[in-house]
């Protein structure tokens, strides 16, 4: 992991703000979900959320099916399945 040497302070509401120049290098825009979490050592790291299949985690071709990500390859399995 680098170090952009960039400090922000959080808000009272617990917040911080991305810089620019970082939100533009990483591609996120305003409103874009963050996936948040909490390596072994305690270190926060944001991550710009990629829905994926709950069934093989793919991140190719997933659409939303109930609440649920699933890719078209799971779909297509899960359709030969129940025509079985």
């Amino acid at each position: 992991m680098k170090s952009t040497g960039i400090v922000r302070k959080v808000d009272e509401l617990g917040r911080i703000v991305l810089p620019k120049e970082l939100r533009i290098t990483l591609n996120i825009n305003e409103k874009d979900p963050l996936e948040i979490f909490v390596d072994e050592d305690g270190k926060i790291i944001l991550k710009k959320y990629e829905p994926a299949c709950i069934f093989c985690n793919s991140m190719n071709d997933v659409v939303s099916f109930k609440g649920h990500n699933v890719c078209h390859e799971c779909m297509k399995k899960i359709a030969n399945r129940l025509e079985e």
